[in-house]
């Protein structure tokens, strides 16, 4: 009795509405559990890998998906551009492109469609990261900074082929460009890398003197990269294409640029704002006043203090704060009002102050809820 086939559906493990990339991602992550690379000898796996392909075909194409949504299995036999993957050798050659993204230029199915060129496939470059420090007022202003890289760069003299000009790569005699032996003892099979090629399918005879075959080189580069103002701490700035270079003529990775902003003695940034304290006397704070404060951009603001002005008041100075990356707008400047209080006084200032203490009065008003205490006498 034949055993009775699973949903495709359940097979993937996901839900009939799923969508084309829910599907192939689904697909991606079964394929690399029961790969039989890493299940070798696993027939339990094989039968599963296959079971994923199987319904792989049928759901990520839109007219064979349909046509099962409305008949099921039963339909699935009716078409004739429906195949049942039960070689795996099969399936790694109707979906290379899913080995490939998988396992790299050294995956089965990758080595089977380089073996048929028998060329060298092209490769790209790996993504860089650094990091790089700045001031507050930079990240408020922006700034052009110099970076200094060591990376691998394309080989001029060989064009990134990794061979001497005038010559080329060719597949390789042992495998015929495979890149895998196939060995057979009594009724098993199975596979091995290619040792004269160690795998990749193809040999260089005349290599590069340069870059010995490799189809790149390393060498220090300076780099200006341009610091948008309003950048924030951590932020991550991607320059494409300044990663390592590829392999024989795939594309060069990206460069990705950690930004660290340095804490500022004077000021901080929340969110969008500027923010800093500004310390005021006592007389200026009743009073009120006007007072010029040179800014982090080094601008000069004339700032108003209300009279009656409370310690811890914020006074905003609109659109002089950090510029919004992801729009339009900027945050404010904010000053965060503080209370001078002197711990040296002459003789006759402290005299001064006592008069005032005395006019003024010694029992504080309770108007804002607070608690008022009982004065007794001034200390010192």
């Amino acid at each position: 009795m034949s055993k009775q086939k699973r949903d495709y559906y359940e097979v993937l493990g996901v839900s009939k509405s799923a969508s084309a990339d829910e599907i192939k991602k689904a697909y991606r992550k079964l394929a690399l559990q029961y790969h039989p690379d890493r299940n070798p000898d696993n027939k339990e796996s094989e039968e599963k890998f296959k079971e994923a392909a199987e319904a792989y075909e049928v759901l990520s194409d839109a007219e064979k998906r349909k046509r099962f949504d409305q008949y099921g299995h039963a339909g699935m036999h009716s078409g004739a551009d429906f195949h049942h993957s039960q070689d795996v050798n099969d399936i790694f050659e109707n979906f290379g492109d899913i080995f490939e993204n998988l396992f790299g230029a050294g995956g089965q199915g990758s080595s089977r469609r380089r073996g048929s060129r028998g060329e060298p496939a092209p490769q790209r470059g790996h993504d860089l990261s650094q990091k790089i420090s700045i001031s507050l007022k930079e990240a408020l202003l922006g700034c052009k900074k110099e970076l200094k890289l060591y990376h691998f760069t394309a080989c001029e003299t060989c064009k990134s082929s990794g061979c001497q000009p005038g010559t080329k790569a060719k597949a390789c005699s042992e495998c015929g460009g495979a890149g895998s032996v196939q060995y057979r003892q009594g009724f098993f099979a199975y596979s091995q890398p290619c040792a004269p090629c160690h795998g990749q399918g193809f040999t260089i005879p005349s290599p590069c003197k340069d870059c010995r075959g490799q189809a790149r080189t390393q060498k220090h580069d300076k780099l200006s990269l341009n610091i948008p103002a309003g950048i924030y701490d951590a932020a991550e700035l991607r320059l494409s294409g300044k990663g390592d270079a590829g392999i024989f003529g795939g594309p060069s990775g990206d460069l990705y640029v950690v930004v660290q902003v340095q804490p500022d003695n004077a000021y901080t940034r929340r969110e969008l704002d500027l923010v800093t304290t500004i310390n005021l006397t006592y007389p200026q704070l009743v009073l009120g006043c006007q007072i010029e404060v040179k800014t982090l951009d080094d601008t000069v603001e004339m700032i108003k203090i209300p009279k009656g002005c409370p310690i811890g008041k914020e006074i905003k100075v609109a659109g002089k704060g950090f510029a919004n990356l992801h729009g339009k707008g900027r945050g404010n400047l904010i000053f965060i009002t503080q209370c001078h209080i002197p711990t040296n006084l002459s003789e006759d200032t402290k005299q001064v102050l006592l008069s005032y203490a005395d006019k003024l009065g010694n029992t504080s008003a309770d108007s804002d809820g607070g608690i008022t205490g009982f004065f007794k006498k001034f200390l010192g």
